[in-house]
């Protein structure tokens, strides 16, 4: 099996600061940090991937597993960062945490979970790409993604999101579908030391606050937050709330470290 690459994109940030990496969720591209990246690069080098077949990525030659995607982003990282992402982007975080808990120095997992939703549902999702395309996703997308007043609020950050998901490849969308299918890593949650901090948001329906929770509860240095004007795309709903979180985060952890230097 090949390994899938992963395509990352330098946003800047102030040289020697501490690196932040951001993973996008399914169906989206970086463009999902637009908005959070310009508050994050004050204090912190900010770096973002796409998964396989979305955005910059190239599509993916093989199948591959969550843990895989963890793996290709820690390969092209040579030195220890903090980790945030959201939904499918939060799963390889909580990968990262488990296979390379040296390079991760902190981990913010959005809108997501030990496990999501069920393997029968994301096949289902798999079959349905492979026939249809992701253009047949846009409308439960757009209902499932945002918080009642974001597309009318913030019409061009939306519908960027959404012609995202159009142009996504097909295969790598439903290969990506398969690796959450069979993730699970909730008999795990117990074995990862990284921090956590784990963000639900307030209007959503896909991975509500109890995954957050199970997340925050089950890892050895956990918590939670809410965002409650969001969905299940925070960094679009509330990106200034989105970016305060990471980084409110991100900076604690640097000052313990600095403390115990």
């Amino acid at each position: 099996m090949t390994r899938p690459v992963l395509t990352l994109t330098n946003a800047g940030g102030p040289e020697g600061a501490p690196l932040v990496v951001l993973g996008d969720s399914l169906g989206t591209s970086t463009i999902l940090w637009d908005e959070v990246v310009p508050a994050l690069r004050v204090r912190f080098r900010v770096r973002a991937f796409d998964l396989p077949g979305h955005g910059v990525s190239p599509a993916a030659g093989d199948a591959f597993t969550v843990a895989d995607l963890a793996d290709a982003l820690a390969a092209e990282i040579a030195e220890p960062f903090h980790y945030a992402g959201v939904s499918l982007g939060g799963a390889v975080g909580l990968e990262l945490a488990l296979r390379h808990p040296s390079l991760v120095r902190s981990a913010t997992i959005i809108a997501s979970g030990a496990k999501i939703g069920t393997a029968e549902g994301w096949h289902e999702r798999a079959a349905q790409v492979r026939q249809q395309s992701t253009s047949s996703l846009i409308i439960a997308s757009a209902g499932r993604w945002f918080a009642p007043d974001t597309i009318a609020g913030n019409p061009d950050l939306t519908g960027r999101l959404l012609h995202s998901l159009r142009d996504a490849d097909a295969e790598s969308y439903a290969r990506c579908c398969e690796a959450l299918a069979a993730h699970d890593v909730r008999d795990r949650l117990g074995e990862i030391t990284v921090p956590v901090l784990a963000v639900w948001g307030g209007h959503d329906e896909v991975t509500p606050e109890a995954l957050a929770r199970e997340i925050a509860d089950g890892v050895v240095h956990g918590r939670a937050a809410g965002i409650p004007g969001a969905a299940h795309l925070p960094p679009a709903d509330d990106p200034d709330a989105t970016a305060t979180v990471i980084a409110d985060f991100v900076s604690e952890i640097e000052r313990t470290a600095d403390d115990t230097a």
